[in-house]
């Protein structure tokens, strides 16, 4: 990094860097939209994919709803994170990040909210939508609502931790997913078991509070090991 972009980027604030490379990232986002569509494509399709296949059974769509939901909006998120660290990579850019005066957490923070905002927002926004096709119970559309805002920035955060053990071999997505989906378990479990308590009528706060502490630890450890990750996987 040039002398001149060291002493800038020394003179920054947390918030200040944050927000920078969160504006990057996003602005390349928008550049590369298939980035943006694919995922959420993906996740239209797997969907769409289950009343073909099981038939129009409304019971039958109804009771496993949350599962097919969860598990298309897991599988969309796995799909973009081996791209999360692997431009920046192979540009020489990532390197320069973790040589910068700024602490790394705070540019991979940065990193994983703009992954989550270009993936995960997407699939919050329209998955009520693909609800209706699956016949999900009206009491469980709240539920479902706040699982995935609760939820899938966790897939973010675990997945970043896989995308950075990852991001120097070459076609590692198998083994990304090896590590990741494992961890990705516990946030289905209660997600569906939420919503399933809310189509009955039952309360499902113990769930969410599970989802929430996840999502609580995830925030606060995660960009620092991804921190340590990437370190090592580009020495």
């Amino acid at each position: 990094m040039p002398q001149s972009s060291q002493a800038v980027t020394r003179n920054m604030s947390y918030s200040q860097a944050f927000w920078l490379f969160l504006k990057r990232d996003l602005t390349i986002a928008f550049r590369h939209k298939d980035d943006m569509i694919n995922p959420l494509l993906f996740f239209v399709i797997v969907v769409t994919l289950f009343p073909l296949g099981i038939g129009p059974e409304a019971n039958t769509l109804s009771r496993i709803a949350p599962g097919i939901i969860w598990v298309a909006a897991l599988l969309s998120t796995l799909l973009s994170l081996d791209r999360l660290f692997k431009s920046d990579y192979n540009d020489g850019s990532l390197e320069q990040m973790l040589i910068s005066p700024l602490p790394v957490f705070i540019l991979v923070l940065a990193k994983i909210v703009a992954h989550w905002l270009i993936t995960g927002l997407p699939l919050i926004i329209i998955a009520p939508l693909l609800a209706v096709l699956l016949h999900l119970q009206e009491s469980s559309y709240m539920a479902l609502f706040v699982t995935l805002l609760i939820g899938t920035p966790v897939l973010s955060f675990i997945g970043a931790i896989g995308a950075a053990l990852t991001v120097g071999i070459k076609k590692g997505g198998v083994l990304l997913s090896l590590i990741v989906l494992p961890l990705y378990i516990p946030v289905l479990i209660f997600a569906t078991g939420a919503i399933d308590a809310a189509s009955m009528n039952l309360p499902y706060g113990g769930q969410l509070a599970i989802i929430a502490a996840i999502f609580v630890l995830s925030l606060t450890l995660a960009p620092f090991a991804v921190s340590s990750a990437l370190k090592v996987s580009t020495n």
